[in-house]
C-alpha cells in the first residue's frame, strides 16, 4: 500500500517494486493507434489514463505472482475500484486474455461504446512488442 508512481498504462511502482497490473495489456508509450484516419500516441494516453484513476490516492495491491522481469503481476486498487478494471471499461487497456479472462466483459463494454483505443484502430500491444523486437 501507498503512492504509486505511473510508469505506463499497465505498469506502476509502489513502495520501490514494480507492479504490473494482472490481466490487462496496455499501450506501450511509443505506440501509435488512429482514429479518424490521423495517428495518435495511444501509449502516451493510456499512461495518462492510469496517472488519472491513481491521483494522489493510495493504491493497494493483491500480488499474485512475478513475471520474467522481475514485475510483481497483481490486483491493484485505489479504494474499492480495481484499477486494471477501470482501466479496460475506459478503453486504454485491453484483456490480457493469454494470462486472464478477468475483464472481457469491461472490454465488450469499451468496445460497445467506442471509447479509448476503441473509437479506432490499433495493433493489441503484444503484436506492437513483436514488430518491434523483429
Amino acid at each position: 500500500m501507498g503512492k504509486a508512481l505511473i510508469i505506463d498504462g499497465d505498469t506502476i511502482e509502489l513502495a520501490g517494486e514494480r507492479v504490473r497490473l494482472h490481466g490487462i495489456d496496455a499501450p506501450e508509450e511509443g505506440q501509435t493507434c488512429t482514429a479518424g484516419g490521423k495517428a495518435w500516441r495511444c501509449g502516451q494516453d493510456a499512461t495518462f489514463a492510469l496517472a488519472h484513476e491513481v491521483g494522489n490516492h493510495w493504491v493497494t495491491c493483491k500480488v499474485r505472482t512475478r513475471d520474467r522481469y522481475g514485475r510483481l503481476i497483481a490486483k491493484c486498487y485505489v479504494g474499492p475500484y480495481d484499477l486494471g478494471a477501470k482501466m479496460v471499461r475506459n478503453g486504454w487497456a485491453i484483456a490480457y486474455r493469454r494470462y486472464s479472462e478477468d475483464y472481457v466483459d469491461e472490454e465488450a463494454k469499451a468496445m460497445d461504446d467506442h471509447v479509448g483505443l476503441w473509437r479506432g484502430e490499433f495493433l493489441p500491444p503484444w503484436e506492437w512488442r513483436k514488430q518491434k523486437r523483429q
